[in-house]
């Protein structure tokens, strides 16, 4: 038994280790010399698809967190139904509700014309990512870069790794705890719920049946959301200021006015009540934490070296 006990530690060991041999390899100026203009390319890309969707923001930064939670972040997200793949576009926290596929593959058509088969996927999506909280009043922080592009995708490892919506705190802690993250990364990265919108039968259960709900908020949603009926109708996250980047999403909780249960769950008598009671009045703490759980999150499961490939189309292996 001692013997097994052992060899597993050593096998996280090592896995750790690899981890930081991976983050090593990437830095912000990874294109500095190979594309250097990439960054701009796909800054122009992404604000012009925010402009004219301004959904779009939430849309992207959720997508660099459903990549990293699967595989990593190797933009397996991206990668269409084959004989060969299954597609995590069709597993159930993304099917019909993962946005910006296009946005990303527009940003990369805009890179090859100027460095064809050198910015990988993976890093479009997280400077995606980050000009999108940057562009609706988020923090901008620097972002690694240096990953490379799966050659496969995981509908099985999606259905079972990303959390969904009526998740408990002490299961929301653990799984992201599985992936490096601490409970205050969690919270921080759960502020991007300042932004977006769900889907009626994301929060139905929660608008009906729920008792740590403010009457006056269940019945506002509830006049959208029916018992039956309107699944796929969208309401706020953040139902005072759903475009821009702030510290509502904290304040809101803290009056049981979070649309999912699993945002609810944050501040409900919990371990984490007082890392959101903190962000609801400190901002700027919760903007600098929020980037910091992006850059950790961005550390995720990497292919770096000759690992992977750098992929001409986003949404195919070369």
């Amino acid at each position: 038994m001692a013997a097994k006990a052992g060899a597993a530690a050593s096998f996280i060991f090592m896995l750790f280790l690899l981890n930081i041999a991976c983050q090593a390899q990437l830095s912000p100026a990874f294109y500095d010399s190979s594309c250097p203009n990439a960054l701009s390319a796909i800054r122009t890309a992404i604000r012009s698809a925010i402009a004219g969707d301004r959904r779009m923001a939430a849309s992207l930064i959720r997508l660099h967190f459903h990549d990293c939670f699967v595989q990593g972040c190797d933009a397996s997200i991206l990668l269409d139904e084959t004989s060969s793949i299954q597609s995590e576009k069709t597993a159930l926290g993304n099917l019909n509700s993962a946005r910006g596929y296009n946005v990303i593959e527009k940003a990369k058509t805009e890179v090859e014309k100027i460095c064809p088969g050198v910015v990988s996927c993976a890093d479009i999506i997280a400077v995606a990512a980050r000009d999108a909280s940057s562009y609706v009043g988020g923090p901008s922080y620097a972002v690694k870069l240096g990953r490379r592009d799966s050659t496969t995708a995981s509908r099985t490892l999606a259905n079972a790794e990303l959390p969904a919506f009526f998740e408990s705190l002490e299961s929301l802690i653990s799984r992201f705890q599985k992936k490096g993250l601490t409970a205050r990364d969690m919270v921080a990265l759960s502020g991007s719920h300042t932004l977006g919108q769900a889907q009626c039968f994301t929060f139905r259960e929660r608008i009906y049946n729920d008792s740590n709900i403010d009457a006056g908020f269940a019945s506002t949603r509830r006049r959208r959301c029916p018992r039956v009926g309107s699944d796929a109708t969208l309401a706020p996250l953040d139902l005072v200021t759903p475009n821009s980047f702030d510290n509502n999403y904290f304040k809101n909780l803290m009056r049981n006015k979070g649309l999912l249960q699993s945002d609810q769950v944050l501040f409900n008598g919990g371990s984490t009540d007082s890392i959101v009671s903190e962000y609801s009045r400190n901002p700027a703490r919760f903007k600098s934490d929020f980037g910091s759980a992006m850059i950790k999150m961005g550390d995720i499961g990497l292919l770096t070296g000759s690992a992977g490939q750098i992929r001409r189309t986003c949404s195919v292996v070369n």
